[in-house]
């Protein structure tokens, strides 16, 4: 498979380092084109890939784009590589930026949008995706292949779906390392040493994840498990939910649901 990545931000360097991983290409069949100098030569010194800060070149002859791009910048690579696409398959993350907004920009239909997140980094990715209807089988598996080697990934027939996953699962890990922060910085207030507090938060936050995943309870029922009567757990949980954790978190989702709404209507 020969892949173009254009953008090579964080996002570009998980998808190279992680395509690279799961061998569904060698170095020598990627390129990553991007207009900073700076990010290329890191990309090379990090992957041994192929550079270019020419998107249109970049994507000439192979057999998928990944678009790994901010919103804003998408009408400008549009642009660029309108009229350049032949049998691509093309791969979008731009967050908001809907299918057939992509496919009228490029004049070209086959098109997948994406939306992964910073766990796929290290190959533990949440990525939900969905396709343009007439996208070919091989094109399909392909997309899947992809992005599977970011970790876990969902397919959602129904494009609606993509703006909610982006204010969940998208901007979600920004959530969670806020919420580690805090109760590391809480561990520290009440004297442990910051290096045995992050040690404790980071493995109960994963621990918990994991028994989570395996034990296929509700989070209600593991979250009483861990409640005693008048104990120190329920004392602390009565704090949050006074504060108003709960809705502070389903109030932030809307918010960026809203947000990925409005880059699409853009």
């Amino acid at each position: 498979m020969k892949v173009a990545v254009i953008g090579g931000g964080i996002m570009g360097g998980a998808l190279v380092k992680n395509i690279l991983r799961a061998r569904l290409a060698a170095k020598g069949d990627i390129i990553v084109s991007d207009v900073s100098g700076e990010r290329r030569e890191l990309i090379v010194k990090r992957y041994g890939v192929a550079v270019t800060d020419d998107n249109a070149a970049a994507v000439e002859g192979v057999d998928a784009v990944i678009l790994a791009i901010k919103p804003q910048e998408m009408d400008g690579v549009i642009s660029q590589l309108s009229g350049h696409l032949v049998s691509q398959l093309v791969i979008s993350i731009a967050a908001g930026i809907s299918l057939e907004t992509i496919s009228r920009h490029l004049k070209y239909g086959a098109v997948v949008r994406a939306m992964p997140n910073t766990p796929a980094q290290v190959g533990r990715g949440m990525t939900v995706w969905t396709a343009s209807r007439d996208l070919a089988a091989d094109k399909y598996d392909m997309a899947r292949m992809i992005l599977a080697s970011l970790g876990e990934e969902l397919y959602f027939k129904d494009e609606k779906y993509l703006d909610m996953a982006t204010a969940v699962s998208g901007s979600g890990p920004a959530y969670v390392f806020l919420f580690i922060e805090a109760l590391i910085d809480a561990g520290v207030h009440i004297g442990l040493p910051r290096e045995m507090a992050q040690k404790l938060v980071i493995e109960t936050v994963a621990g918990s994840a994991e028994a989570m995943k395996k034990m296929a309870r509700h989070p209600a029922e593991l979250r009483n498990m861990v409640t005693a009567p008048g104990g120190t757990t329920t004392e602390a949980l009565l704090r949050l939910e006074s504060g108003g954790l709960r809705s502070l978190v389903i109030n932030a989702v809307i918010s960026a649901y809203e947000k990925a709404k409005s880059l699409g209507a853009k």
